[in-house]
């Protein structure tokens, strides 16, 4: 279980902090099937709640191997 939460961290995390250079500097896109997961508008709020929810995921798998 801590395996899949790792890599669940990791991919929001990273996923969230491309988006966020995607739409801060344009052109780059890494991990784009986030972008499915945004709603039209609120792109730049969507890529921090990955980033905080990453972190939060990551948090638990710590405390589940604790």
């Amino acid at each position: 279980m801590k395996n899949v939460l790792g890599f669940v961290s990791f991919v929001l995390i990273v996923g969230g902090l491309a988006g966020l250079v995607h739409e801060w500097i344009g052109g780059f896109r890494l991990f784009g099937f986030l972008r499915y997961a945004t709603p039209e508008g609120y792109e730049v709020y969507a890529n921090v709640v990955f980033v905080v929810l990453g972190i939060a995921v990551g948090a638990l798998g710590a405390a589940k191997s604790r």
